[in-house]
């Protein structure tokens, strides 16, 4: 289902025709025939209802139907019809005025319905309630989407209703459930506020009520003193419900309101005005207390806004005392909620107490049509006259407004309670408490309006807080809309919405403001609607630089867009502004969306313009690089140097000059951000040219020794100055910053600290800063430099600290050329014995292999480049890299180290598959070199790259056994079980097919590959479901399917069941495929996987990781039927039945027993001469130590008998099996264990058997002697390994 905003907002062409039964809906129909831009150019004519009915709800074909269906039948007879119909209503939620065209076209038809069974099976029937209960449910979705206002408008208002509808009402509140859970789901809450909205409506007729109700009318006679019967009960079921906590509250006060306030209800209005005081004054802690108070007060808040002034004018003092009661309790403070409501009451008390005036005074905008301020903008004469009288107004017209007006004190109280409202600690309080300002000021006289105005100015001092603030922006905000702010104010006013703007108080480890800088963007964006041009152009020139700042810099999104959508207002409805329009299409609603592409791009485009260029800068030196926020630190710091093209001799010497000394700061925040910046900028004047004075290089230069002479590392901050101070260092590098020895020797102490730390972070800052100090200060040092940082980092290679093996090995990556060529061997030698586990069994860091392997490569990229590739006297470079670099990356590929994180061995060979690539070809650029010839004259052409690999078969670098290894091992990498490594390893291996530069030769089966891994496809290949299907066809080739196979096991076999299904499935499939090649090699597929499986078990025996998974693989394979009942497996079966023996000898994984006990149990079914033996070991788990695999192996004893019949002879067959299904193998082991030695018997295997079980009997009396509770330990361990 569509998005009916977008759909409004951008028609689509299938957007649904209006059922053919809407009365509006055939021109509409019509319209459908045209062409798509004929529709939407009818669009811009047609009135706003025509236009939504041809948009809104596709669904409507579907919900006309329903409603046919509901009425056809008289009522929902399917309950799956309500909840289509509101799921379709819900997702309308937020633009609810597109239903609104088909409002009566629904609840007409519904409402009619309720109407006719009520009046057909009488109000009191229980039958009745089950009918309209769904009714109701569709037409309260609609009340909440589109509201009760445009939904009670199609009720039927018959006067013979209200009594109808209050017995409903009376039968629905008899009715109610226990819980609030239970009202909700069986309709029965919004069957009553639906009955209560139709009585809001039946409560206006025109007709005194006594005259509706029949009871009086058959009565002998009538007090007058009395309230009505049908009103009392209608006042008794709606008291009952201010109590709930449900939206039955709201509707019962609404209809109350509606109710008492009619000129005929004088009586029940006292009446319920005594049962309100005395409810009012007796609330306790109770919750129902809590909730009924809110209802009262709320239903109070209703009347007073409707009711005749006159006829509440005498309830107001009682009225305002009982208020000023309940805002002083504690069920006050702790409601939020009745705070709201007890305000609202309060500004409509005040609202009765003044007389209704038009205040003359008011500020009045030449015009409220934006197009008509647009149009008028050149006329400058007449902004200007009309604009003057209204600032100067209150100096005209003193006279007749500053007349004695009589103010009650009641009034002053009020006043008061609203400015305390506004520094609420509720959003909703607030709120409500600046719109009841804006209401009373409008009554009041220009003299007191500009006390309330002094007042609500005093909620901006210093000592206030941030809810004080967000009230007072609020507050300033309806008097402007209402014009009661006048602009003589602006003086006083603009100061302080500046200072808003930019509110932002350090509360711990964050902050609190956005809602403050919120408001003064709405105060902004009143002033743009409200005011002239002529009165706005001094304040949009103040204000327009903030709010640009606020809307660029802003940590929260909702302020960026909110300053930006007042800056687009006063744009718009001002006139023209230097360069408004270009900046508002630059900081639209989207680029806003995205911090660092509201600092890094938009705040960039707007500062071109020198109005805000300053601004935008000062801020980010004053308030962002001091933020609380690391990240938003570092993105200003960034922001700064953007804005160094548009003016860099600020930036060279008022912004470094600020910012040099902020970096030894007290303020963690302020010494980091400065440092930042700092570096960002001298980096970026740099880049434009910038020629830095003597004394300026000599302090940035200095910086860093005086955070160290400060000790700014120590304490909670020291690691986060660290990085700082590593890009600064990087920074000034690049710059070229000059500096003498000593200092530059401190930069080098300072890197290699930070390159010893734990953060990788900080290494990484500091390798980054390393790999631009050492080129720019150390390479002209000499040899004995060089000499001693190699040494240096090579040692630090054996270093106890994990942090500084891991520092070391991606410092030596990153040395340049001039450095690594004296001592190229012993760094690649130590970087090559670090890469693996296996020269390091001791040390267990993952990061140090990963850290080893990316330096060890980077080594070898810089060696090669920059030698001389036409010369051979580096061919010893290129032979080690051959000889040891490339077994060391093969080894590293093999990295399956797991610890309390997971797999981290899968960190070293992701390093080590990239690493392997950027290797080869390193090794086949040296290849094409020296295998091409030079030409015999300057314009003989060469032969290309493909030819010169054909035709030579002299001594390679990158031979055919590199090529294979390097294929197979990533190849096994690409079918493993992790997806991130699978998709890394088929990329690296597209790589290295279709590389650009360079054809890498020798690769095996190249065509196979290709087909396999398309060129140019972008397929999912971390979806098992892809990947598995097309890799498994390298099983056919015999220089990778061994490899394959080792890595596909891991997934077949392993513990994920999605991805054991699809790879399983996939395997099977390969096994099944007719258009495989069924004999390719001269063999059949299922045979070589055989010899691979062996392969694979023989190669990692004892190896857990790969074993269990394979055993669990070809146990899987057999209960697909694979390898079993054919000819030619013999020997298979003969390897396997070893393999497993040797296996599960000793073990004590009970996934790998159960695995093998399956396996035996399958070769023992087969008709083959290696049945027995795999019989023979099969029977001796039946004593095994542990009570699960004697009851597994005996389960599998039992199936092998059925299957195969010749393994005991037919005397003993039933006797074996009798003993088999009636012995506990789960209890007594020496009981198992004579019932084994039976069977041994009776299958001819009784002088192994009878050796064996001598000596595990002799063993089970040693252990028994010792300790008498080895078995349960033994058992307990099983249970633990295998999770139960």
């Amino acid at each position: 289902m569509e998005e009916t905003a977008a759909a409004a907002a951008s028609p689509a062409p299938n957007a649904a025709t209006p059922a053919l039964s809407d009365p509006a809906a055939g021109a509409a129909a019509d319209g459908e025939a045209s062409a798509d831009h004929t529709a939407v150019a009818d669009d811009e004519h047609d009135s706003k209802e025509v236009v939504l009915r041809r948009y809104f709800l596709q669904e409507w074909e579907l919900v006309s139907a329903i409603l046919h269906r509901i009425v056809a039948a008289g009522g929902v007879a399917d309950p799956g019809d309500v909840h289509r119909i509101r799921s379709i209503m819900d997702k309308y939620q937020e633009e609810g005025q597109l239903l609104e065209p088909y409002l009566e076209n629904i609840v007409s038809p519904l409402m009619s319905l309720v109407r006719s069974k009520t009046m057909e099976l009488g109000a009191s029937t229980d039958e009745l309630l089950d009918i309209i209960k769904p009714l109701c449910i569709i037409i309260y979705t609609l009340v909440t989407v589109c509201g009760y206002k445009s939904v009670i408008k199609f009720f039927p208002h018959q006067v013979s209703d209200l009594e109808l509808a209050v017995a409903l009402l009376e039968k629905c509140h008899t009715m109610s459930s226990a819980t609030a859970l239970r009202q909700e789901s069986t309709g029965e809450m919004e069957t009553k506020c639906v009955i209560l909205l139709w009585l809001y409506i039946l409560v206006l007729i025109p007709f005194d009520i006594s005259t509706v109700d029949t009871s009086i009318a058959t009565a002998d006679s009538v007090d007058g003193a009395e309230v009505v019967p049908l009103v009392t009960r209608i006042l008794d079921i709606c008291k009952d419900y201010l109590s709930s906590s449900g939206p039955m509250r709201r509707m019962s006060g609404l209809l109350l309101a509606r109710l008492l306030t009619r000129p005929d209800m004088t009586k029940a209005f006292s009446s319920f005005m005594e049962w309100a005081h005395k409810m009012l004054l007796s609330v306790t802690d109770d919750f129902i207390d809590q909730f009924r108070s809110i209802g009262i007060v709320e239903a109070l808040a209703s009347i007073f806004k409707i009711g005749n002034r006159r006829a509440l004018y005498e309830s107001v003092s009682g009225t305002w005392n009982d208020c000023s009661v309940v805002m002083k309790t504690n069920v006050s403070a702790r409601s939020p909620l009745l705070r709201k409501f007890l305000v609202k009451l309060a500004q409509r008390i005040c609202l009765i107490s003044l007389p209704p005036r038009s205040p003359s005074w008011r500020y009045k905008s030449i015009s409220s049509s934006l197009g008509a301020n647009l149009s008028s903008s050149t006329a400058g004469e007449v902004y200007s006259s009309g604009s003057i009288e209204q600032a100067n107004i209150d100096q005209i017209d003193t006279c007749s407004l500053e007349e004695d007006m009589d103010v009650p004190e009641i009034v002053e109280e009020i006043i008061d309670l609203l400015l305390t409202g506004l520094r609420d600690s509720d959003t909703i309080v607030r709120w409500s408490a600046a719109k009841g300002i804006g209401r009373i000021t409008a009554r009041l006289t220009p003299a007191l309006s500009e006390e309330v105005i002094s007042s609500i100015l005093q909620l901006f001092s210093p000592g206030e807080g941030d809810g004080s603030w967000h009230g007072g922006c609020l507050a300033l905000a309806e008097l402007a809309r209402r014009g009661l702010l006048l602009p003589s104010s602006f003086p006083d006013v603009i100061p302080v919405i500046i200072k808003a703007l930019h509110y932002d108080v350090r509360r711990g480890p964050h902050s609190i403001g956005s809602h403050v800088r919120d408001a003064a963007a709405y105060v902004c964006w009143a002033f743009g609607r409200a005011y002239t041009n002529y009165d706005m152009k001094a304040v949009l020139e103040q204000l327009a630089p903030h709010l640009l700042t606020v809307a660029c810099y802003d940590r929260e999104v909702n302020c960026r867009r909110a300053a930006s959508a007042a800056f687009q207002e006063n744009v718009g409805r001002q006139g023209t502004f230097p360069h408004g329009i270009d900046i508002v299409n630059t900081t639209d609603y989207f680029a806003l969306a995205s911090r660092s592409n509201s600092y890094l791009n938009v705040a960039v485009s707007v500062a071109q313009y020198k109005e805000y260029l300053y601004p935008f800068a000062d801020e980010l030196l004053c308030n962002k690089i001091t933020h609380w926020e690391k990240s938003l630190r570092e993105l200003a710091a960034q922001a700064l140097s953007l804005l160094v093209q548009y003016d860099m001799d600020y930036f060279g010497g008022h912004a470094l000059e600020k910012l040099v000394p902020y970096t030894l700061s007290s303020d963690l925040c302020t010494r980091h951000g400065s440092t930042l910046a700092a570096g960002e900028v001298a980096l970026r004047l740099y880049q434009l040219g910038f020629t830095f004075s003597t004394d300026m290089q000599k302090a940035l230069s200095g910086i860093v020794p005086a955070i160290e002479k400060a000790r700014l590392y120590r304490g909670k901050g020291g690691e986060i100055m660290r990085s700082a101070v590593s890009r600064f260092i990087s920074c000034i590098s690049i710059a070229g910053i000059s500096m003498n020895e000593k200092i530059k020797k401190s930069l080098l102490e300072t890197l290699n600290e930070n390159l010893r730390h734990p953060n990788s972070q900080i290494q990484c800052a500091a390798v980054d800063a390393l790999k631009h100090f050492i080129p720019t200060y150390l390479v002209s040092s000499g040899e004995k430099t060089a000499n001693d940082v190699i040494s240096k980092y090579v040692a630090l290679l054996d270093d106890p600290n994990v942090a500084a093996r891991r520092g070391a090995a991606l410092a030596l990556g990153i040395l340049p050329y001039k450095f690594l060529i004296l001592k190229w061997m012993p760094v690649m030698s130590k970087l090559c014995s670090s890469c693996t586990i296996e020269d390091k069994p001791d040390d267990p860091d993952a990061e140090a292999r990963v850290n080893s392997v990316r330096g060890l490569i980077s080594v070898c990229e810089t060696l090669t480049s920059s030698f001389d590739q036409s010369s051979n006297s580096k061919d010893s470079l290129y032979a080690y890299i051959k000889d040891n670099v490339m077994r060391a990356l093969f080894r590293a590929l093999d990295d399956y180290a797991v610890d309390n994180r997971g797999d981290v061995g899968s960190w070293v060979r992701e390093a080590a598959m990239d690493a392997l690539e950027r290797c080869s070809l390193i090794l086949c650029r040296r290849d094409i070199v020296l295998l091409r010839p030079a030409p015999a004259s300057g314009h003989e052409s060469e032969r290309s790259e493909r030819e010169v690999n054909a035709s030579s078969t002299a001594y390679r670098l990158f031979d055919s056994g590199i090529a294979q290894d390097l294929v197979s091992g990533i190849a096994k990498q690409a079918v493993e079980k992790i997806d991130k490594m699978r998709e890394i390893a088929i990329k690296t291996l597209q790589k290295i097919l279709y590389h650009q530069e360079h054809l890498i030769p020798f690769i095996p089966h190249r065509e196979l590959l290709e087909e396999i891994i398309p060129k140019g496809m972008d397929l999912e290949w971390a979806v098992p479901t892809v990947s598995y299907p097309r890799l498994v066809k390298l099983l056919q080739v015999s220089c990778y399917s061994k490899s394959v196979l080792s890595g596909l096991v891991i997934s077949t076999g392993g513990l994920q069941e999605s991805l054991k299904k699809a790879s399983t499935s996939a395997l099977v499939g390969y096994l099944e495929d007719s258009d495989i090649n069924t004999y390719y090699e001269g063999k059949s597929r299922e045979y070589r996987l055989s010899c691979d499986m062996l392969w694979v078990l023989q190669h990692y025996q004892k190896c857990d990781r790969v074993i269990t998974p394979t055993l669990k693989t070809i146990e899987a394979l057999f209960s697909k039927k694979v390898f079993l009942n054919r000819e030619g497996y013999s020997e298979f079966y003969r390897g396997l039945v070893d393999s497993v023996g040797s296996e599960l000898k000793g073990s004590k994984d009970f996934t790998k027993l159960c695995a093998g006990l399956s396996i035996l149990g399958y070769i023992s079914s087969q008709s083959d001469g290696t049945c027995t033996k795999a019989f023979s070991q099969l029977l001796t788990f039946l004593g095994h130590r542990y009570p699960k695999i004697r009851k597994a192996a005996a389960d599998q004893v039992y199936l092998v008998l059925l299957q195969n019949d010749g393994l005991i002879p037919p005397d003993n067959m039933d006797k074996a099996q009798e003993l088999l299904a009636e012995t506990c193998w789960e209890g007594d082991i020496e009981e198992a264990r004579r019932h084994r030695s039976e069977i041994n018997d009776m299958a001819g295997f009784r002088v192994s058997t009878s050796l064996k079980s001598e000596k595990e009997t002799r063993r089970t009396v040693d252990a028994r002697s010792t300790v008498s509770t080895d078995e349960n330990k033994s058992y307990s361990s099983l249970v633990d390994f295998s999770g139960y």
